[in-house]
């Protein structure tokens, strides 16, 4: 197994197609649709990294960074919004994430920082 990925994401679709790509590239993949989820399977599991989208109703993508950097500092985490916010951005930059990717994004090119990040 090449590593644990936490997949936190409201769209359904997204969580699946996300889940399919990286199992098939062998890493254990778990999928969040809400904060609540997402802090659980931190908790439980210590994904190797986590792919975190910025706009999730209840806790955001911001609060939910922040919590998990409350449970474990060294976790890494790469976001995805729909927005061009850079300000949420910046704010998640600065909370430790490592990268964002815009939606719709390129999966070879998610596919491959996912390869960078888990394997430093």
């Amino acid at each position: 197994m090449k590593g644990k990925i936490l997949i936190v994401d409201d769209q359904f679709g997204i969580r699946i197609l996300l889940n399919e790509v990286f199992q098939k590239e062998g890493y254990k993949t778990f999928q969040a649709a809400n904060g609540v989820q997402a802090l659980d399977i931190v908790k439980n599991e210590m994904p190797d990294l986590v792919l975190l989208d910025m706009k999730i109703p209840g806790m955001d993508g911001i609060e939910i960074l922040k919590r998990m950097k409350q449970l474990t500092k060294d976790i890494r985490v790469i976001i995805m919004t729909a927005y061009g916010e850079l300000d949420m951005i910046q704010e998640a930059r600065d909370l430790g994430a490592l990268t964002h990717f815009a939606k719709p994004f390129d999966i070879d090119d998610l596919r491959a920082a996912v390869k960078q990040y888990i394997t430093q």
